[in-house]
């Protein structure tokens, strides 16, 4: 027997049949403008179209039915671009389908610039993602898109909760305890991590994705955390004054105060006493 037969017959004896040992699972491959989308970064120029060609291979025993073909964006979990075209068309099972269209990307300045990571995904007709390909797109759009506002918004926003920590610092008018402290300057950290991960973004140093995300923003706000709680605590002398009470009056002299005191005679038993006012003995 050969071995194609031998591992035809041990797939069948396992309950496996030639459907799964070809992979019952969805792919595709895309090209855009002749550059196959993968590893490497994809130009997106807003200046002109782009033509896209999708190759659905259909692994599973039914008939795959694709409807649209969506190229999206995201960073922070946030989606800053998003374009669904309607393609329809079928796959039958163990086959592959290519289909290819033209993508007007004019609009595309003023959603996004910089390098974001990039999807593009075959959906049916309920909406439900069919297959996916991701890979990083180089957006060359405008500072002022949406997501380089976004940026601008970001980092407006941290150097406000810098600034407030910090005056309150220098003006001692952190609270008391520790952890409160940490606590006031944890945002601007934040802040300071989001504005690091968009940054390289956008100058096209590296793509926002969670691998690089998280440790931006845990290590800035870890950092800020424990400077807020390594300030040092206000004193007594910093607090607001206070009104200060009217000094008590001066006490009169000794001779004054004993004036009207009666002198006993320790070496008598008679007690000496100075008339009264008004002529009582």
């Amino acid at each position: 027997m050969s071995s194609v037969g031998l591992l035809l017959l041990c797939g069948i004896f396992l309950g496996v049949g030639p459907a799964a040992a070809a992979g019952d699972e969805v792919t595709i491959d895309v090209t855009v403008d002749g550059t196959p989308v993968g590893d490497d970064e994809l130009l997106l120029d807003p200046t002109g179209s782009s033509r896209i060609a999708v190759t659905v291979h259909n692994g599973t025993d039914t008939t795959r039915h694709v409807k649209t073909i969506r190229l999206s964006g995201t960073a922070l979990a946030l989606t800053f671009f998003a374009y669904d075209t309607t393609v329809p068309f079928e796959v039958p099972a163990k086959q592959s389908v290519t289909r290819g269209f033209a993508l007007d990307l004019g609009q595309l300045g003023e959603q996004a610039t910089g390098l974001l990571p990039t999807e593009l995904e075959v959906l049916a007709a309920d909406r439900d993602v069919i297959a996916s390909i991701g890979t990083t797109g180089d957006v060359r759009g405008s500072i002022w898109s949406v997501y380089g506002v976004f940026g601008l918004a970001v980092f407006g926003l941290t150097v406000l909760a810098w600034a407030g920590a910090l005056f309150a610092l220098a003006r001692r008018r952190l609270p008391a305890n520790r952890w409160q402290r940490a606590m006031r300057f944890l945002p601007a950290g934040v802040g300071t991590g989001l504005v690091a991960v968009i940054s390289l973004s956008v100058l096209r140093i590296m793509a926002p994705s969670p691998a690089a995300e998280i440790p931006f923003i845990l290590g800035a706000a870890a950092g800020a955390f424990v400077l807020g709680y390594l300030t040092p605590h206000p004193n007594a002398d910093d607090l607001p004054d206070l009104p200060h009470a009217a000094p008590p009056p001066p006490s009169p002299p000794v001779e004054q105060q004993y004036a009207n005191t009666p002198f006993v005679d320790p070496d008598s038993t008679q007690r000496i006493t100075r008339p009264l006012p008004g002529g009582g003995a």
